[in-house]
């Protein structure tokens, strides 16, 4: 039997990469390994990593970018919580199919996603009949493109000759009182807060889930992230990242403002999608576990 080392591939590097993410602690308002949330647990985003996997093969192996995500997307809800790794998902896609094709970079992860169809939209939308993902109400002008519409919304995709990238670029754009996706604003961007903080999480030291929680910290600093603004508004948004810039990525302060925020029910959910996108990055640029 071979003793040589077996790599991981994309696919399973991002499989890890959700496990690093959860297990990271403290990250204030969200789900680790020392805090469940209601209704939501530990073990079960663990299920999810592992329910994702036939979803991230898909995009490691070159099937259309939509069609792996939804399938991830379907595997994940294979637990009792429901959604737990729906936005993680949506950057890992694409990054792991950049991956798979040897251009992990801002520049190659934009042209998976500029490559993207109007089928890889319906897809997408088709997604949100597997679990319930918090989203803003959309314009007026566009409640034909409500997500939460899932696939009845496919003859409008392809009326308009929607893209992946269309929609994600619809999704981006700030509106009144919502300071636009994040998530998607990556796509749009070509990555660059997952690539920055891919970085910073590979140059920083220490065990990887001190790392991850303090990357969280960081990028929760930058930006309101939009699962709070959804769910709590734009003033509780600038609220939590003034708080997490406050502490400076000290860990033994976070402590206390993570039990804080999930008293208040304050959950940066979007900011661990991108702290796990940026694990998935430095994974595969050699961070050792």
């Amino acid at each position: 039997m071979s003793t040589e080392p077996v790599s991981r591939g994309p696919a399973e590097n991002a499989q890890l990469a959700l496990l690093l993410e959860v297990a990271g602690t403290p990250k204030p308002g969200n789900v680790d390994r020392h805090r469940d949330l209601e209704g939501l647990r530990f073990e079960q985003f663990l299920a999810g990593a592992i329910g994702a996997g036939g979803g991230l093969r898909l995009a490691e192996a070159g099937d259309p970018v939509g069609t792996a995500f939804e399938r991830a997307v379907a595997g994940m809800a294979e637990q009792e919580g429901g959604n737990t790794q729906f936005g993680c998902l949506l950057l890992l896609v694409p990054l792991v199919r950049a991956a798979s094709e040897g251009r992990l970079s801002r520049e190659g992860v934009r042209t998976v996603v500029e490559d993207t169809s109007v089928e890889d939209s319906v897809a997408f939308y088709r997604a949100f009949e597997h679990v319930d993902v918090a989203v803003g109400e959309p314009p007026g002008d566009a409640a034909a493109l409500d997500v939460r519409r899932g696939t009845a919304a496919a003859p409008t995709l392809r009326e308009r000759g929607l893209t992946l990238l269309d929609v994600m670029a619809l999704s981006a754009e700030p509106r009144e009182g919502h300071p636009g996706d994040a998530n998607a604003r990556e796509w749009v961007e070509g990555f660059p807060r997952t690539f920055a903080a891919a970085e910073v999480i590979l140059t920083d030291d220490g065990p990887v889930t001190d790392r991850a929680a303090r990357a969280f910290l960081s990028l929760l600093a930058q930006e309101p992230d939009t699962l709070v603004a959804v769910d709590r508004g734009l003033d509780v948004a600038h609220e939590v990242m003034e708080r997490a810039g406050s502490i400076d990525g000290d860990l033994d302060a976070a402590e206390a403002l993570a039990d804080e925020f999930v008293d208040r029910g304050i959950n940066p959910g979007t900011t661990a999608d991108l702290t796990c996108a940026a694990l998935f990055v430095a994974l595969e640029r050699g961070l050792s576990v």
